[in-house]
């Protein structure tokens, strides 16, 4: 605090009021990238515009620094309202356009405007997510998976992790895609396997909008059950090289971006954190850093051909403080129980697009690796023999075909996909079952092909207010003979919707999915080398459908109620366990890596309701989700998930005030989550307990216990200073404002004598076990600086 007022009292001086913001760019036809001179662009609630020149471009200047949204008509075409943009007085900020051809235009007849991104393959289930929530939702740090917990059907925990829970479906059911190229980690110190971790690895700053699909995923979008976040990026400055340094909660960055040539453009960012000095300085018993880099270059080699690159990698290191004086119980259960995890990962990918008369090709060509290493030294003394060494990589190659064309009213979109991936294991790993002390070590190197169709027609009809959208996907592998034929996994899908009225929509949608099991389950192995569930491999399968009603207040209000029913088949059980894979991923370890049957069923089934407001000066979240969360054991008993909350509430609120202060707030509350209590008596065993390296969990009382409910408000509050040669952006983020305190697993030590040697019992074969309340929660505000030059 005493920082922002030093820099507020320093920089106040030399403020200066000029409007003298500028904005660049090209207006396209959607289809085929041709330009729309005399396109009309209007800056939303002023009189200041332009219209496009010959070759679709345009220049506004003389703007008020700030967001502003674009209104772009052209006769034949669907008007547009844009996302907003951020505009100031250093950079020419750059935006390219498109529009799509309205196939049954009238003439004379006026065409209201929609300010809510809607997309044909998808009229149900989908919200698209501005740079401008992005960047200020309160508590998030401008981390996208964070800012998702504020749209419906999205469960979060009070855990600092970024599990993205969608719907009742676990964290590893979700695919995330950059300009098309598709990412398979999204956060750093990821859980292999699954879509979580502690902090994100997208930089916002690249980021133009986020197209967020909760079900009724287009065909060309494979291998999700429950979610896919489309992430479109920003374009690079044409005119001149601009800097940013930002400092946030947890990492510093820069970021740079600007042209090659006359038809190229770039940005660049590279992130450090300092995480690892707080965390020594407050006393926390683990020490982590990430690093991670961002890039995009973007060609338009001409009106016809079109090529980005796009690339993604982070570096994450965890030391554990061991040199705690006296730790807590809390201190002493974490040290005991969380292993060393390094890891490092990395995505390229180009995106190769060629247009024609009425539609496009394009070729996306990518390749990911994720290298993942744990270990454990019982107490951490690393005298002994380590309880668990896993290495572990993933590598994919993967080429992917589209074809997209517009034509007599129907869009028809086709696709093909092949990859290549590589998985290699070598793990040494204790397990105490059924008292008895297993020792696991096996060295895996497999290699994977895949292979999948789709094909997608979506047409309008009934004067426009009946769209349908038909979609079918087929895909598979060559581990085993179910996988490999592609009929296993045929998955027809349907979605639609009917205009009620000009404000009034139904909206209803039913599909079948599949998805791959993880690699960790199909390159498990035995003692003996053999690969354990190669036997019984299938696609984990989900029947969805959706049935919904929206309604639209003044162009700007949308309220809307949707229903789902989620039916997964052949869902993977833990054969050590007797639990559904469904209920792992949401810790920092590895998911799915054990012996497995694809005999497991489960339900999400709820309601959801949403009310958005997109006013320019105020935006409003508030929905509210019922949803029920189960899946079966290893006795086909329906047991309440990991991801049962039942009740998820959210109000998110941002107002403008002026001279560029913004402020904003986000409560919410997470009905209590179910949890498996620990089975005390074998925990006590002092071989299980050092196997372990913490009590163990009692899996016939599977999530048979449930916390309390979770709730917290956050609050933010923005100040953005524009000068002539810079800008400086500040605010300010307190989490947790009234201090909730959340409860999690109680936190179980062994007890020391006092030379500090551990109490025995049962003749030296048992610990003897302290149990403590374990609740969390602080009042955390942070501070973030940002300065571009």
């Amino acid at each position: 605090m005493k920082l922002y007022i030093i820099l507020l009292l320093v920089i106040l001086p030399f403020a200066l009021l000029a409007q003298n913001a500028k904005l660049k760019g090209v207006v396209r036809d959607a289809q085929n990238n041709e330009p729309l001179p005399f396109t009309n662009i209007v800056v939303k609630g002023t009189n200041i515009g332009a219209i496009t020149d010959l070759d679709g471009k345009f220049l506004i200047t003389g703007l008020k620094p700030g967001y502003i949204s674009l209104q772009v008509s052209f006769v034949g075409y669907k008007t547009k309202i844009t996302e907003q943009i951020l505009v100031n007085n250093t950079q020419v900020k750059f935006i390219d356009l498109t529009l799509s051809a309205d196939d049954n235009v009238l003439e004379g007849v006026s065409v209201r405007p929609d300010a809510f991104v809607e997309i044909e393959e998808a009229p149900i289930s989908m919200q698209s997510i501005s740079t401008k929530e992005i960047e200020s939702n309160p508590g998030s740090n401008r981390d996208i998976s964070r800012v998702i917990q504020s749209f419906p059907g999205v469960g979060s925990t009070p855990a600092f992790r970024n599990d993205v829970i969608i719907r009742g479906g676990g964290p590893s059911e979700n695919r995330f895609y950059l300009d098309g190229v598709e990412i398979p980690v999204l956060n750093h110190f990821s859980t292999q396997g699954a879509s979580g971790g502690p902090v994100g690895i997208i930089n916002a700053d690249f980021v133009r909008n986020v197209d967020f699909y909760s079900a009724a995923f287009p065909a060309n979008k494979s291998n999700a059950l429950s979610g896919v976040l489309d992430f479109k990026l920003k374009d690079g400055n044409i005119d001149k090289m601009n800097l940013q340094f930002a400092v946030g909660a947890s990492e510093a960055a820069f970021t740079v971006d600007g042209p090659i040539g006359e038809n190229t453009n770039y940005i660049f960012s590279v992130r450090r954190s300092y995480l690892q000095f707080l965390f020594q300085a407050i006393g926390l018993p683990f020490l982590p850093t990430f690093n991670d880099f961002q890039l995009r270059v973007k060609t338009n080699i001409d009106s016809k051909n079109q090529l980005t690159f796009i690339g993604l990698g982070s570096l994450d290191k965890l030391v554990l403080n061991n040199g705690i004086e006296n730790p807590t119980p809390s201190q002493e259960y974490i040290l005991s129980s969380i292993p060393v995890n390094n890891q490092w990962s990395y995505t390229f990918g180009a995106v190769y697009k060629h247009f024609f008369d009425n539609g496009f090709h394009t070729i996306v060509l990518s390749r990911n690796m994720l290298n993942n290493q744990l270990y454990k030294y019982p107490d951490n003394d690393e005298s002994l023999t380590k309880s668990l060494d896993y290495e572990s990589f993933e590598a994919e190659n993967k080429l992917r075909y589209e074809y997209n064309i517009r034509t007599k009213g129907y869009k028809i979109v086709l696709s093909a996909n092949t990859e290549f991936a590589n998985y290699g294991n070598e793990t040494s790993q204790q397990f105490f079952i059924e008292d008895s002390l297993i020792n696991l070590q096996y060295n895996t190197g497999l290699d994977i092909f895949k292979y999948g169709l789709s094909a997608q027609v979506s047409k309008k009809y009934l004067q426009d207010k009946l769209l349908v959208s038909l979609g079918v996907r087929a895909d598979g592998n060559s581990y085993n003979s179910n996988t490999s034929n592609i009929l296993n996994q045929l998955s027809p899908r349907i979605s639609g919707a009917y205009s009620l009225s000009q404000s009034t929509k139904l909206t209803a949608g039913a599909g079948r999915y599949f998805q791959q099991a993880s690699y960790t389950t199909l390159g498990f192995k035995n003692n003996m080398g053999e690969f354990v569930n190669q036997n019984s491999a299938k696609y984990i399968g989900l029947n969805q459908y959706n049935i919904g009603i929206s309604h639209k207040f003044m162009d700007k209000v949308l309220l809307s109620l949707e229903g789902f029913y989620k039916d997964y088949f052949q869902y993977p059980i833990d054969m050590v366990t007797g639990s559904s894979l469904a209920n792992q991923g949401a810790d920092y370890a590895v998911y799915g890596a054990s012996p497995v049957e694809f005999t497991g069923k489960g339900k999400a089934v709820g309601f959801e309701v949403f009310n958005r407001w997109n006013y320019d000066s105020f935006s409003l979240l508030a929905s509210y989700t019922y949803v029920r969360s189960l899946f079966t054991d290893i006795n086909d008993d329906f047991i309440p998930s990991s991801w049962d909350s039942q009740h998820l509430l959210t109000f998110t609120a941002s107002k403008e005030l002026k001279k560029n202060w913004r402020v904003g707030g986000k409560w919410r509350y997470v009905g209590g989550l179910p949890y498996t209590p620990y089975d005390m008596s074998q925990s006590s065993d002092i071989d299980a307990w050092n196997t372990n390296g913490g009590p163990t969990l009692n899996y016939t009382q599977l999530n048979g216990n449930r916390f309390n409910p979770f709730h917290q408000l956050d609050l933010r509050v923005d100040k953005t200073w524009f000068f002539d040669k810079w800008s400086l952006m500040l605010y300010i983020d307190i989490q947790n404002v009234y201090n909730f305190q959340s409860e999690s697993q109680d936190i179980v030590v062994r007890t020391k004598n006092t030379d500090g040697s551990y109490q025995t019992t049962n003749n030296g074969q048992d610990y003897v076990l302290e149990t403590f309340e374990n609740t969390s929660g602080t009042v955390l505000p942070t501070i973030g600086i940002m300065v571009k030059l």
